[in-house]
């Protein structure tokens, strides 16, 4: 834990520099990633000893599950995976910043969402073309497995060099993102304006930075790295369900306000996107119940809190 809380705060540190910076070396570091995740794929198809009969093979102990227990592993398998494209949203938060948003975020959900879904699973068809589901079973550091498989023990070393690449990368994406979203709160609520507060000579939203790097931190600490991704995961779900409910409500409630962004295939997208995810939701809880309510806990301690701030703040203003 204390790598990767160093790794947190080396990141909040180089944000800290500037804004311009930061992003510069966000992008860097991406290009890296990118052509290195594009370089083990091409790598596993020409000189990797895989089998393709991985690709096909189904575990027996699968076969021996119930309706019930198939249906709990797959939701909770969708938690994690649904954290790995956690980021597809991640362009909405710079909107502001956009010369033209109406035209450029759409492209920009579209294209990075795009290229994301297949880095992915092209780098997890790699996985199971060089190892088998009973060798990757259970294993958190599947890339070294099935590298080791694929290229022998020092073709691993610059696979390994290439995902580390990658999870700090995403942090790093991660670290100019969130601060964004506190920054937007920080100025439209009163109570949390200090969130709001910028360095004056780099553009850099301190207070914000700083909070998520101790934020971080703690969650790091408070338990294993699959509880910590099943507690996200699902954090970040009901919160997307939030969002997407706020389409449907808005609708509703303003059919007539001006609209620069339309949901494309309304309702039936929204509704699906729902039902989906609710569905993942459920399964989920019954797959790992203290994780998801904690993450229930946190929302409604976190929503709880802003209710009665906001309560306190009307009656003073009143």
């Amino acid at each position: 834990p204390f790598a990767a809380i160093g790794v947190v705060w080396l990141l909040v540190i180089v944000h800290l520099r500037g804004m311009r910076g930061g992003i510069g070396f966000n992008d860097l570091i991406t290009l890296f990633k990118a052509t290195g995740i594009v370089a083990i794929i091409l790598a596993a198809l020409a000189i990797g000893a895989g089998s393709t009969a991985n690709l096909t093979h189904v575990a027996p102990t699968y076969e021996t599950l119930s309706t019930l227990d198939k249906l709990t592993a797959f939701a909770t398998s969708l938690i994690f995976v649904s954290f790995c494209y956690s980021g597809w949203n991640a362009a909405a938060y710079m909107a502001a910043e956009m010369r033209e948003p109406q035209r450029d975020l759409p492209r920009s959900l579209l294209l990075g969402t795009g290229l994301v879904v297949l880095l992915y699973l092209g780098l997890n068809a790699v996985y199971f073309y060089g190892a088998s589901v009973e060798e990757l079973a259970g294993k958190v550091e599947v890339g070294l497995v099935a590298s080791e498989k694929l290229f022998g023990p020092a073709g691993a070393a610059p696979v390994t060099v290439v995902l580390c690449l990658s999870i700090f990368a995403s942090a790093s994406a991660m670290t100019i993102a969130g601060p964004r979203v506190y920054y937007a709160f920080g100025r439209d609520f009163a109570p949390l304006g200090w969130l709001a507060r910028a360095d004056a000579k780099t553009g850099a939203p301190r207070s914000a930075l700083v909070l998520q790097g101790v934020a971080t931190s703690i969650i790091i600490v408070s338990g294993r790295i699959d509880q910590i991704q099943q507690y996200a995961g699902f954090t970040l779900s009901l919160f997307a369900c939030l969002a997407v409910s706020c389409v449907i409500v808005l609708r509703l409630r303003q059919p007539n306000a001006n609209r620069p962004f339309r949901a494309w295939g309304y309702p039936a997208t929204p509704l699906v996107f729902l039902a989906v995810t609710i569905w993942t939701m459920v399964w989920a809880f019954r797959g790992r119940p203290v994780e998801s309510s904690l993450a229930l806990a946190t929302v409604a301690v976190g929503g709880a809190l802003f209710y009665v701030i906001s309560r306190r703040t009307a009656t003073r203003h009143g």
